[in-house]
């Protein structure tokens, strides 16, 4: 169990956009996947999604790449306190920001000369698209779902992972499963994706096979259950079978507890 404070209660959607209450019990599970999507429901506490600007979103979601929360959200509150004030437009502030000074300013996110460089310029797309950054959030929260994520694709530096968790965070859109390397790893690992299936098409998979107000869920809750049990080198099946509590619904692909040996689902042999 995380040691996170979270509210007791998941309204997928948030409660501006749907307030749609998720229920777990992998009793009544229509799919695999959907049971599984329900222990982790047992075992973290339950969140709340949408509300977020979608610009701040976005820019929080791109400082988030190949890097870790504890090493993004720093970089996010340097970032916010240097350029978001309460009567200016954080994108026309990012626009006009000097590439050098906001990479020194996100430092501790890695990779920050790349990354200020795509802020620079996505915050130059939202002003030259939309005019402003409180349009982007109203394209973003009331445009058809497909329309929006790809318009987003069409952004250097935004992959589909950084779409989707707008459509989720920002857009409050239900039926939406972003995937980043624990959610590939981990669908894949258990059997329910392809062994060699590209992020597109687990996202594919978890979609189809989900109640849709359980995809926000089931995202940030595989995101904990990689971190506590199924990390990428050392599994918790890997030295005890029953230390798993989805054991019995895991096909270990790639885990050999009897060698010790784990190597990527896609390099598993038929």
């Amino acid at each position: 169990m995380s040691d996170d404070s979270e509210p007791a209660e998941n309204i997928s959607g948030g409660v501006d956009g749907g307030g749609i209450a998720a229920e777990f019990d992998p009793a009544t599970a229509d799919t695999r996947t959907e049971a599984v999507v329900d222990r982790l429901g047992e075992l973290y506490w339950q969140k709340t999604y949408g509300g977020q600007d979608a610009f701040t979103c976005l820019v929080r979601t791109i400082l988030s790449q190949n890097t870790s929360d504890k090493a993004s959200q720093p970089a996010h509150d340097e970032l916010m306190g240097r350029y978001n004030s309460p009567n200016a437009d954080l994108a026309e502030a990012l626009a006009a920001a000097d590439q050098p000074t906001l990479a020194e300013t996100i430092s501790s996110a890695g990779l920050y000369n790349q990354k200020s460089e795509v802020i620079v310029a996505t915050a130059e797309w939202v002003l030259d698209e939309f005019g402003s950054a409180a349009a982007f959030d109203s394209f973003v929260r009331d445009g058809e779902p497909a329309d929006v994520r790809e318009t987003l694709l069409e952004v250097r530096g935004v992959g589909p992972k950084t779409a989707d968790c707008v459509l989720l965070f920002a857009g409050g859109r239900s039926g939406v499963f972003p995937v980043d390397t624990h959610v590939h790893r981990i669908y894949r690992r258990l059997g329910i994706a392809p062994k060699d299936a590209d992020h597109e098409l687990v996202r594919e998979v978890l979609e189809r096979e989900l109640p849709a107000e359980k995809c926000g869920f089931g995202h940030t809750a595989t995101i904990q259950f990689g971190r506590e049990y199924c990390t990428a080198r050392k599994p918790a099946c890997l030295e005890d079978p029953e230390a798993c509590p989805m054991a019995d619904l895991c096909d270990q692909v790639g885990v050999y507890p009897e060698t010790g040996e784990v190597v990527d689902p896609a390099d598993a042999p038929e």
